[in-house]
């Protein structure tokens, strides 16, 4: 394929994606409708009632994972860089050991809804959750900036039509989702979703390697012969020590930071139930990037980098363009309706998690102290979602054209620096205090936003200045350990006799678990000892 070639193919209509993509709205919105019969409080409405298995939640974990920017973004990445592509999957791969071992457990243990729910558990209630919501909804406004505009750039380029309609068919479709099927259906349809995307991916590779005799070394050794045996070695993409460090530790925490991963912890029956899905989720997230790896270089050996870069000059449609070169206009259709498949499903995950800091954290414990009722808590939730959904639609007209690769770095900077810090500290220090918590995220939130604003991704990349403020293009090394910092000094000076006197009830919890309905916390900023029990089935705050 040459690059003329590919304009002209990529730019039109697809017959065959559009019935790819209406097939899969269609069975996707058949299971909205059955988990719409099942989601009658707010416990089946943010986690699925607890009912999720392991390995159900695995693949749904994995497909939360598993964006358009990693289906897309690797392979063209690793196409245009070669090797060095990688870094940003090893990085975000390396990052479910973290959350195997220190968050997976106790988060399932402690909390309720949202990863706010721990951090706040032996704290003041009303401060803690807004610090906690304003970092999680700034991560989940980036984030849906990004799916949104990737899936408007997508449908205009595969199915013909304008950006506009591209992002608000999404839009709505996203909306009709979780506004109905609340945490079930997202669940089911992130679960269809993986398959397809590992199915697909799968399909794709093995047509790749059937070029080369079915042998990866060598179609390694044919892109060596292309390009020179430096695309076999790092150092391109990244060539500062400094920068490869501070990019690794945004990917690394920010997975254990991202609040639409953490909040699926809650769907499953309990602890153990929550490693094993990070288990599944692990090693299917680990097969589907070695699998972006075979895709890459063989977009690179087949396509050619200018064929790849005529179309997009990031290399995002390198995965489409490969798919059209080996499988034909058919097999293009089924990709481009997959990678579509996977914005949709991702950005329900993400407005789910919005909902539920909007609606659990702010509403019912800020504003109504804890004493909103089961039907209100409902009606608030799925409000929140609709709100989401339409900021979500705005959000992606408004930024059409925009490069978008910042935004979900820093979407992770934000979650490594404001939401992961605070929830180590919450479950590992009995001197953590409730200003300490509220400075932690606070800071963690606002220094990731200042310095990507002034770094080179925005300042010399965007808006064309010569140099920028600040050196590293991602701020990870600075904001994480400042964040970490604050909250220890800050809970120093202003210490909390009481968060500590109940830190032994946490540790206790966190090891041996209790029922998932007699965990909740305060509501009023008072001690949580004062706070009576539930018993399963009750939906008492």
């Amino acid at each position: 394929m040459n690059p003329q070639q590919a304009q002209t193919t990529i730019g039109e209509p697809n017959t065959t994606a559009i019935v790819f993509f209406l097939a899969f709205v269609g069975l996707t919105l058949a299971i909205t409708y059955w988990a719409a019969r099942k989601t009658k409080t707010t416990s089946e409405f943010f986690a699925a009632g607890g009912g999720v298995t392991g390995l159900q939640n695995g693949f749904a974990l994995a497909g939360d994972f598993m964006s358009a920017a990693s289906f897309l973004g690797i392979a063209g990445l690793v196409a245009l860089s070669g090797f060095d592509g990688l870094i940003y999957s090893v990085g975000w791969l390396v990052g479910w050991p973290v959350v195997t071992f220190l968050i997976a457990e106790p988060l399932r243990n402690l909390g309720k809804y949202t990863f706010a729910d721990v951090v706040a558990y032996r704290l003041k209630q009303t401060p803690v959750r807004i610090s906690a919501a304003v970092g999680t909804l700034t991560v989940v406004a980036f984030y849906l900036i990004a799916q949104m505009v990737g899936a408007g750039n997508l449908i205009r380029m595969m199915f013909g039509l304008s950006y506009e309609a591209a992002v608000l068919i999404v839009g709505v479709v996203m909306i009709l989702y979780v506004l109905f099927g609340g945490m079930i259906a997202t669940t089911w349809v992130q679960i269809v979703k993986a398959v397809l995307l590992l199915g697909g991916a799968t399909a794709l590779a093995v047509m790749v390697l059937a070029k080369f005799g079915y042998s990866p070394l060598a179609l390694f050794q044919e892109a060596a012969r292309q390009y020179g045996p430096e695309v076999l070695a790092p150092g391109k993409l990244v060539s500062s020590p400094l920068e490869a460090v501070s990019l690794g530790l945004a990917l690394m925490f920010g997975t254990a930071g991202l609040p639409h991963i953490l909040m699926r912890f809650y769907t499953v029956p309990n602890a153990k139930a929550a490693r094993s899905s990070v288990f599944y989720a692990t090693g299917l997230i680990g097969y589907f990037y070695l699998v972006t790896f075979i895709l890459g270089f063989g977009a690179s050996v087949l396509l050619g980098r200018g064929a790849i870069t005529s179309v997009d000059k990031g290399g995002n449609m390198a995965a489409p363009m490969l798919s059209e070169a080996v499988g034909g206009t058919p097999f293009l259709g089924f990709i481009s309706a997959v990678a579509f498949a996977t914005i949709l499903a991702v950005v329900a995950g993400l407005t789910l998690s919005g909902a539920a800091a909007l609606s659990h954290d702010l509403w019912t414990h800020v504003v109504r102290k804890g004493n909103s009722p089961e039907h209100e808590q409902l009606r608030v939730a799925r409000l929140a979602s609709l709100g989401l959904g339409i900021l979500a639609i705005l959000l992606g007209i408004l930024f059409k054209g925009q490069n978008v690769a910042f935004m979900v770095g820093l979407a992770f900077a934000i979650a490594a620096s404001a939401n992961f810090p605070a929830l180590l500290l919450s479950m590992s220090w009995k001197g953590f205090t409730t200003k300490g918590a509220v400075a932690s995220m606070i800071t963690g939130t606002a220094s990731a936003v200042l310095l990507i604003f002034l770094s080179p991704t925005v300042q010399v990349d965007l808006l064309g200045n010569k140099e920028a403020i600040f050196p590293l293009k991602n701020p990870g090394i600075i904001t994480m350990p400042l964040a970490f910092f604050m909250g220890w000094l800050v809970s120093l000076l202003a210490p909390e006799p009481e968060a500590s006197s109940r830190y032994a009830e946490v540790k206790h919890r966190m090891h041996v678990g209790a029922e998932a309905d007699a965990l909740t916390p305060p509501a009023n900023g008072t001690p949580a000892a004062a706070t009576p029990v539930r018993t399963p089935g009750t939906q008492t705050t």
